[in-house]
């Protein structure tokens, strides 16, 4: 599903709802460090028109997710506290800087984007899996609220490629070639996650990428 190569554990869903505060509060944590990266990729490209209104849009959207998660964690007497580090995020931008022609910038521009797509097809797929298990557990308010941002994320997945695509433009004659050369890249990198979600299966932790 949506260029992943590796689908999360069966048992986190479950170990997510048993721990259910905990994974509120990282989702609130992940929902501002979506809208933080997506404004840092402006900077990186601010001359770039249409990268920076659909950026900026998605950025929107991530901070009203964020907002929506501080009120579910508001009813349920939560606080937001300090954010753990995302290792997940952390590798997965480590493992992109694998991937071949890393010396063109143009490149580099693509890949970051591609790191995004990666990081939201993940949360998409989890989201999905939250939302199934909170249907079973009887919580008849969070569940659809899930199932709608599995259906955000899903669609924020295919902006970060598209825009992956006008990137890469710059390297390559044609839309064609971009749209090839995107999908390879976007292919190895998607080998790479599937690793780490692999490797970390054995230390599951209750968080969106735990």
């Amino acid at each position: 599903m949506l260029g992943l190569t590796v689908p999360t554990d069966p048992r986190w869903a479950k170990l997510a709802v048993d721990h259910l505060d905990a994974v509120l509060v990282d989702h609130a944590h992940c929902e501002l460090k979506a809208a933080a990266n997506a404004i840092s990729l402006v900077a990186r490209q601010p001359d770039d028109m249409p990268l920076v209104r659909a950026l900026s849009a998605l950025a929107e959207e991530e901070v009203a997710h964020f907002r929506q998660v501080l009120d579910v964690l508001s009813a349920r007497g939560l606080t937001l506290g300090t954010p753990e580090k995302d290792e997940y995020a952390v590798l997965l931008r480590r493992a992109a800087t694998k991937l071949p022609k890393r010396h063109d910038e143009a490149l580099v521009g693509a890949d970051r984007l591609l790191v995004g797509a990666l990081i939201e097809a993940r949360s998409a797929e989890r989201f999905q899996l939250l939302a199934r298990e909170l249907e079973v557990r009887g919580e008849s308010e969070l569940a659809p609220f899930y199932q709608d941002l599995f259906a955000c994320e899903a669609r924020h997945y295919r902006t970060y490629v598209d825009l992956a695509e006008l990137a890469a433009l710059g390297t390559v004659p044609s839309p064609a070639e971009s749209r090839a050369l995107v999908r390879d890249r976007l292919a190895e990198l998607a080998v790479l996650e599937g690793q780490l979600v692999h490797d970390s299966a054995a230390t599951l932790r209750a968080a969106i990428h735990g």
